[in-house]
């Protein structure tokens, strides 16, 4: 199992996403108290850090998708 994400639970506690190495079947486990703060921020952080767009292009892929790119 590879941890690939994080989530918030409705009641606020955090819970990991893991995906079978195998089957690619997912399944969340809530966080626990042993667990790695550093490493549940680099998991939550990795979206960010690595986009599935290329974010150069964030402006002109809002404006295809019809959205608003105006800062105001």
């Amino acid at each position: 199992m590879d941890s690939i994400a994080v989530w918030v639970r409705h009641n606020g506690e955090w819970a990991i996403i893991h995906r079978c190495r195998r089957c690619g079947a997912l399944s969340s486990n809530r966080v626990a108290a042993d667990d790695n703060p550093a490493k549940l921020m680099s998991v939550a952080m990795k979206p960010l850090a690595l986009p599935p767009f290329p974010i150069e292009r964030i402006r002109e892929l809002t404006l295809l998708m019809g959205g608003d790119v105006s800062l105001d």
